[in-house]
């Protein structure tokens, strides 16, 4: 299941350069992410009701041209495989020519909050990712 939120660039994102500020990015990601999640069903009220939460444990990020103020961007967010306790997620921030701005691969873990430790992806998590992995 692919999301898509668009947002606007603001002038407190801005750095002295005159363009996002690479912290931002990471923030837009996460914004991203935090949709997708409330929109299959893992967002952090439906996970902490099973004493489940996510933990962010692997980003790799690609800048591939600037945005600045202003600008409009689309933060693209969808699953790309399952492990054991583990998924990754692909994201992609292209802005309003359709140009790629950052992509970025995120490995996410299950986190039992009780323990604080990871825990196996329950069978309903397969659905979401079955596409992901054909």
């Amino acid at each position: 299941m692919e999301r898509s939120i668009e947002i606007e660039v603001r002038s407190t994102e801005i750095d002295e350069l005159g363009h996002v500020n690479n912290a931002k990015y990471l923030e837009y990601l996460e914004w991203g992410r935090e949709d997708w999640y409330d929109r299959t069903g893992l967002g952090a009220e439906q996970l902490s009701a099973k004493n489940l939460g996510t933990v962010l444990v692997h980003l790799k990020i690609n800048y591939r041209r600037e945005a600045r103020k202003g600008d409009r961007l689309h933060i693209v967010t969808r699953p790309k495989r399952k492990g054991n306790t583990s998924f990754v997620l692909e994201q992609d921030i292209v802005n309003e020519n359709g140009q790629l701005v950052a992509d970025a691969e995120v490995t996410v873990v299950l986190f039992d909050l009780t323990k604080r430790k990871s825990v196996p992806l329950p069978a309903e998590f397969g659905p979401i990712f079955e596409e992901a992995n054909d």
